[in-house]
């Protein structure tokens, strides 16, 4: 590998090196046998393209909105825990890193740094993520937080009533904290702010995610971290579109590792 690394591949190769053992393991893994986590990747890698060609690209514009807010490329940065394991200014560096290209960051629940600081950081379109605990009070809080300090939408994850078997994790003594479709209503009325919610997989649960009134879907395996065995996100894609029929956007994350990746994912819905 040469002196810059160019891919993500190479990024996380030298992730690997420099962090300790245990935060890599922490930022890298799947649960128990990992088979969704090489899935994501590979499903990706046997979709193939189909060209076209003498078609004038000498003007491209790669900008598209999500909820209505414009971004420079259809990509946005999906939240991730515990960035602080990775650099000192944690969260807020990621901020600053997304303003800078004009992307959406999703700023994660279990960030290390607090809402307030990530908001103070730079001014950009930011999202937050939630996990819904039982005591409903905590978690209607950090909405409540979210929202005062600027955040243009909440990202429900779904895909977690019980935290995985993340067997790298369990090694290294890692460890964390019932919500269901009907108790949207309890988040919808907590908040103005439009919920995308996160960990559709499915026809069915697509739909039903659309008749209880989210404003959007994240086609997501939580990274697969959570249940293996699941599918790659990407061979469920065009289910969902199919389900959703145009009524909300849909995201899908998961296994994207190159530009490539994103066109096979525009290209699929």
């Amino acid at each position: 590998m040469g002196d810059e690394p160019v891919n993500v591949k190479e990024y996380q190769e030298l992730a690997k090196q420099a962090l300790p053992k245990m935060y890599y393991d922490y930022f890298a893994g799947g649960s128990e046998d990992q088979h969704t986590l090489r899935e994501n990747v590979d499903a990706f890698q046997r979709i193939t393209i189909r060209p076209r060609i003498l078609v004038d690209v000498s003007k491209v514009d790669m900008s598209t909105t999500i909820l209505g807010y414009k971004t420079s490329a259809p990509i946005m940065i999906a939240p991730t825990a515990m960035h602080k394991l990775a650099h000192p200014e944690g969260e807020i560096l990621t901020a600053k890193a997304a303003a800078a290209c004009n992307v959406i960051m999703g700023l994660s629940f279990m960030s290390t740094c607090t809402i307030e600081e990530v908001a103070s950081s730079c001014n950009a379109v930011r999202f937050f993520q939630l996990y819904v605990y039982k005591r409903r009070e905590i978690s209607a809080l950090m909405v409540k937080r979210a929202e005062t300090n600027g955040f243009k939408a909440i990202l429900l994850t779904a895909d977690t009533p019980k935290l995985g078997r993340r067997e790298a994790d369990i090694k290294n003594k890692s460890s964390y904290s019932s919500f269901v479709l009907q108790d949207i209503a309890w988040l919808k009325s907590i908040t103005k702010l439009p919920i995308m919610i996160k960990g559709v997989l499915t026809r069915e649960d697509a739909i039903k995610a659309v008749e209880v009134g989210v404003e959007g879907i994240i086609v997501s395996n939580h990274g697969a971290r959570q249940l293996d065995y699941v599918p790659a996100t990407i061979s469920v894609l065009e289910e969902v579109v199919d389900a959703v029929q145009g009524r909300v956007p849909v995201l899908v994350d998961g296994g994207i590792r190159r530009g490539t990746d994103v066109f096979k994912a525009l290209a699929l819905g």
